[in-house]
Order: structure tokens, then sequence, then C-alpha cells
């Protein structure tokens, strides 16, 4: 998903900002950088510096002379904006924005572009107007001004914690480790009386809804196939030994 991010520069005027873009991006696992009709060099001391390390995407950056040629390729655009326009337009956050990557990103031909505007002007109402939405960082209404590498990062940063959802639930998904099914848990249930009876842990005429609450705390738990079975093989070890105590 994150290679199918892109990080588009508006106009940018000062090559340290275009420095700390490609630290915040790399940080974020982030590597597709263009920048459109920028009003400084790229490669200088300055913005090698504050790469810190990325000044390879420095490196890769595509230099374009129009927005649209930026974004030819990308199947949605979202534009980053500071203040409310005259147009209304859908407006998102930084989290409903890396909420809906995982979906956007599924087709084959799926690119994103997040596109940063000016550090003095932001963007312009008709480059806005080319966008599918606008995302808007919610800010300290009494100092809403944010530097252009810090924008890049909250945003790089809610994108890379929906890619590390995704990889999470498809690591889930691909676990040995299974859930135990109800059939499993019913039969470790009558294991489980079997044997506190067997111990006089449990009383059957007087039961204190003692299995109810064991029930309650296992079927919480959602215990594993692997778990099942180390808990049966506790049950059936307790019980061999409640077998050998006896007189």
């Amino acid at each position: 998903m994150l290679e199918r991010i892109r990080i588009v520069l508006i106009g940018t005027s000062h090559p340290g900002n275009i420095g700390g873009v490609a630290r915040a991006m790399h940080n974020m696992g982030l590597a597709d950088l263009a920048l459109v009709a920028p009003r400084c060099e790229v490669i200088t001391q300055d913005s090698i510096s504050r790469a810190s390390g990325a000044d390879h995407l420095l490196h890769q950056a595509k230099v374009h002379a129009s927005l649209e040629d930026a974004v030819a390729d990308c199947t949605l655009a979202v534009g980053a904006s500071a203040r409310s326009r005259t147009l209304p337009w859908p407006m998102i956050s930084p989290r409903e924005l890396a909420e809906r990557l995982p979906s956007e990103c599924q087709p084959d031909n799926a690119r994103v572009a997040l596109v940063f505007g000016r550090e003095d002007s932001g963007l312009t109402n008709a480059e806005l107007q080319r966008c599918h939405a606008h995302v808007h960082i919610p800010t300290n209404a009494d100092f809403s001004s944010l530097n252009l590498a810090a924008a890049v990062q909250v945003i790089a940063y809610e994108c890379r914690m929906a890619w590390l959802t995704q990889q999470d639930s498809a690591t889930a998904e691909e676990t040995d480790d299974a859930l135990a099914t109800h059939a499993e848990l019913e039969r470790y249930f009558e294991h489980l009386e079997r044997t506190l009876i067997a111990i006089e842990f449990h009383d059957p005429a007087q039961p204190r809804q003692l299995m109810a609450r064991l029930r309650r705390l296992y079927l919480r738990s959602r215990p594993e196939k692997m778990e099942m079975n180390i808990l049966r093989g506790i049950l059936s070890a307790t019980e061999k030994a409640a077998d050998q105590r006896q007189p």
C-alpha cells in the first residue's frame, strides 16, 4: 500500500523543506516524491542535511511542470488544505484519509497522490479543485500554521498506521493458530467440569455459578486451538495426579 502513495509538493521555495519532507517520508516508509514547479534548487547542502539520510529520495524525485502531469496516473488525489474554501469540497481528516487507503490502493492500477502547496500560500483554489478530496489537519485554532515537513509527517504517519493495521490483519488471517471452534470449547468445558469435580473443587450440588463464570471467562478470551490443546493437557495431567494420590 505505501508504495502506491505519492507525495506531491507544489511550488516549494526552500530546499531545506524538501529535505525535511524526504526525511518525514522515509521515516514512514514512503518513497515516491514528486515536485511541481519548485521555486528553489532541489539538491543542495541544506536539503541533503535536512533529509538526514533520506537524500536518495531527493535524487529520485521527479520534477513536473504542472500538477496535472504529477498526478496524471493517479486514481485518487487529495489536497492538503489549511482553510475552508468558498466552494464546499469533500473535507476529511488525516485519519479518515488513512482509513480509505486500503480500499483505494486495492486495484492493480491504484496510485494515490497527497498534494501539498506552497509554504507561504498553500494550494490555489484551481489546484484544490483538481483533487478528489481535501485533507485538513485539525491543529490549534490559535496557532494553526504547520511547517511543510511537519504536515507531511502527520499525514504520512496516519498512512503508515493504516498499513500496519492491514499487515496485522493479514498476519492474523495467515496464522496457524486458528481460533478454537464451538465444539472444541464445549468439549473443554465438559473436561474442565469433570476435573474440578474430581479434585473436589466443584460440587454440582452447590454449583455457585462456577461453571457459568468460567464459561464467561474463557469465551471472553477467544482461545486459539493451540491454547485449547494446552489447557486440555493441563486438565489431563491434573486428573492423572489426582488418581495417583488416591489411596
